[in-house]
């Protein structure tokens, strides 16, 4: 087993701990416990588990740090790991970045593990994997999908006294659904710290259904549209906004947050005034660690309110440069939404496109947030509040900010990647070409 309790990663990491000569020590251990189902033409082509377990040793003296890590944890390999990472301390160049270790913490309890996750077995993945293959083969679908389950945790002891504990589980899974005639795509995602919130058979479901729908895709123009994205679509754009986030590089000119002739846009309204994101670690829906690998506690934290933005991230280092409190990126990104269903948002839409997903996205311009990509996977052409006919895919030149000043209409939340993020209608989304990939 991989997996420690608290007392006995404290233990262990205290054990490496006694053997450190360096002015300044940290240890880091953690362990995970995982299985897998890939399948793929209709049948199950590989399944496995996973147990892992690694602490690594940071030793500074002075600015000068390095690292070992190792996987056997008597007495004998700790002292090993320890000296060697001291050993690498002594040859590095300063850091001139160097910050000493936080000292002791209080940490929130988090709420990210859940006992029905760790404990999926070998026949329920195989169940999943049936949930997908059989509605497919009924329905001249082929199916290929991956469900990854794993639990774990990760601790933190320093020579500062610092301590830190946190345990966790999650499940993903994805599948894409490919009509036998190739001229069709169908594709659904989900991930849960829960398990028992995951349903196979629906979202499959999901899959199947674009699948059908999209066969003969028609070619319409490229141009500027009124698109309703789903979620995975507009949470690939909306965490590279978050990315943005970053008090350093807009300070230094580097990105959309800067302003022109120096500073920040901080407190500037830059999007739509129904524009609320932030990030909290005790969302029950999206739950993450309470604290990040510098040992800084994470707190729920505003970054965009009614358009306005209300934080940047400050690492510690950065912070200590401008004189301010450090703030941590966020573990996660929450955006409000509405009460709009995605049918509501179809029925509500004389003319326009509905969006599965984005993939193959690239940074065309940092200083706008101007992105490029392509559409995939279920396309679909709205007339007059229904979907009328599957569409050809568009390769996009789109900005997360532009994109959140044009909003028409907020639909419900729905967790994607770790992330919470609702459905959208948005007039203007820029198309600039057609392609032919399914």
């Amino acid at each position: 087993m991989a997996i420690y309790t608290e007392e006995e990663a404290r233990k262990i990491m205290e054990k490496a701990l006694s053997f450190s000569t360096a002015d300044i020590c940290e240890i880091n251990l953690s362990g995970s416990e995982s299985g897998n189902i890939r399948y793929a033409r209709n049948s199950v082509s590989t399944s496995g588990h996973r147990s892992n377990q690694t602490l690594a040793v940071q030793s500074s003296f002075g600015k000068k740090s390095g690292t070992a890590t190792i996987d056997e944890f008597d007495d004998a390999s700790l002292e090993k790991v320890v000296k060697r990472a001291e050993e690498l301390a002594k040859l590095s160049p300063e850091n001139p970045e160097f910050m000493d270790p936080l000292g002791p913490q209080t940490y929130d309890k988090a709420i990210n593990y859940v006992e029905a996750t760790a404990n999926i077995t070998p026949e329920y993945r195989a169940s999943v994997a049936n949930d997908s293959i059989e509605p497919a083969t009924k329905q001249d679908v082929t199916a290929a999908g991956f469900l990854d389950d794993s639990y774990g945790f990760s601790a933190m002891l320093n020579s500062k006294g610092l301590f830190a504990y946190n345990k966790f589980s999650n499940v993903d899974f994805t599948v894409t659904m490919r009509t036998n005639d190739g001229t069709g795509s169908g594709w659904v995602s989900r991930d849960y710290n829960d398990v028992t919130k995951f349903n196979a058979a629906e979202a499959s479901k999901i899959a199947i259904d674009k699948a059908v729908m999209s066969r003969e895709a028609k070619a319409i123009e490229p141009g500027k549209y009124t698109v309703i994205l789903e979620p995975a679509a507009a949470e690939n754009l909306i965490r590279n906004m978050g990315r943005s986030l970053n008090a350093r590089t807009a300070d230094e000119g580097r990105s959309f947050m800067s302003k022109e002739g120096g500073g920040t846009k901080m407190g500037e309204k830059i999007l739509d005034e129904r524009v609320n994101i932030w990030s909290d670690p005790l969302h029950p829906e999206v739950p993450t660690s309470t604290w990040n690998g510098a040992g800084q506690p994470l707190k729920k934290t505003t970054w965009i309110e009614n358009g306005v933005v209300k934080n940047l991230a400050y690492s510690r280092y950065w912070a200590e440069q401008k004189g301010v409190e450090p703030v941590p990126f966020p573990s996660n990104l929450i955006m409000s939404g509405g009460d709009a269903s995605l049918e509501d948002l179809i029925k509500g839409t004389k003319k326009g496109i509905l969006v599965t997903r984005l993939w193959y996205i690239r940074s065309v311009d940092p200083q706008t947030l101007l992105y490029t990509g392509l559409t995939r996977d279920g396309t679909f052409y709205i007339e007059n509040g229904k979907i009328k006919h599957p569409v050809k895919n568009f390769r996009f030149n789109e900005s997360p900010i532009i994109m959140l000043n044009n909003l028409e209409t907020l639909g419900k939340q729905v967790r994607i990647n770790g992330n919470l993020i609702p459905y959208m209608k948005i007039r203007d989304f820029t198309f600039t070409s057609l392609s032919d990939a399914v």
